[in-house]
């Protein structure tokens, strides 16, 4: 059986930083953001080139170990064959090992980009395939699920497979992250989580996860409740106390903060009145950043944007 046709012109993709949680939807929860990586492919005649700008520069791999280039090679066996060689160009923003979704990306970047250069790919891996592999890359749905589709998402396994809801967030709320110079790996931050945990702190974490569709939704006054979190910020503090500190500072002046996915980067959604005052707490520690939010997910865009 012949192999699947590529693309001689190169494709562009753009992909998100995202922010998974957002307080007590633990594993579930993500919210798009406008922090984007851009990844550049062009199925070439043969070998694998693999240039990278930005975040990871120094210390990326550069081969087939390279996070884009394997979820690339995951999609490109999903859609039927390898091509003969492969230019890869990574212009990196998306700070690393920050909970801000940089390995998320990566995946995304390379599933669409793969399927972008195969003729025909959008009908052999289409929406929903593309988050299950997405998914099955990454271990877990939250992340991937926002950066494919943009705003925010719900995501969930069922029958074995990732599915996910997209629902759009308000207008008024304004993201603001705060980055600290210090990695947390997402294993290390894991690995601090209980086996089990108390019942009146599961049900006060399905109480405010359901609040917070609704306050980051239609009713962004809620959001300091609904990101109340009793299953995985406290038990996580020791691995990243500035962050836990400042999520501390920022919820006792009103502030709704939480720290983004498994952290250390802590994330506030504030609103257009009280932006310039929460970046102000970044004091030392911290690299604030007022960011917007992310609508489209994943995207191919023209390669002279």
């Amino acid at each position: 059986m012949a192999g699947p046709a590529f693309r001689a012109a190169a494709v562009r993709v753009r992909v998100p930083a995202t922010s998974a949680n957002l307080g007590p939807g633990f594993d579930a929860f993500g919210l798009a953001l406008g922090l984007y990586d851009d990844v550049v492919v062009r199925v070439a005649d043969s070998g694998l080139s693999v240039d990278i700008a930005g975040e990871g520069a120094d210390n990326l791999a550069r081969d087939e170990r390279h996070l884009v280039v394997r979820s690339m090679r995951a999609a490109f066996d999903r859609l039927g064959g390898q091509p003969r060689g492969l230019e890869v160009v990574c212009a990196n923003r998306i700070p690393h090992g920050r909970g801000l979704g940089s390995s998320s990306a990566a995946i995304c970047a390379g599933i669409v980009a793969a399927r972008a250069v195969t003729i025909g790919g959008g009908s052999a891996l289409d929406d929903d395939a593309l988050l299950a592999l997405a998914s099955e890359l990454e271990g877990h749905p939250d992340n991937v699920a926002a950066c494919l589709r943009g705003n925010f998402t719900v995501a969930w396994t069922e029958d074995g497979g990732a599915r996910t809801i997209t629902l759009d967030p308000s207008d008024r709320v304004v993201p603001i992250v705060f980055v600290p110079s210090t990695e947390v790996l997402t294993e290390t931050a894991r690995g601090l989580l209980p086996k089990t945990v108390p019942l009146a702190d599961a049900a006060v974490n399905a109480g405010r996860a359901a609040l917070l569709v609704e306050a980051l939704t239609r009713r962004p006054e809620l959001l300091l409740a609904a990101t109340e979190d009793r299953l995985h910020q406290d038990y996580r503090a020791s691995a990243m106390p500035d962050s836990a500190a400042l999520v501390a500072a920022l919820r006792s002046e009103g502030v709704p903060a939480v720290i983004s996915g498994a952290g250390p980067t802590v994330l506030a959604l504030t609103d257009e009145s009280a932006a310039a005052k929460v970046l102000d707490f970044a004091g030392e520690q911290f690299a604030a950043h007022r960011l917007e939010l992310d609508r489209a997910g994943a995207t191919v865009l023209p390669l002279d944007m």
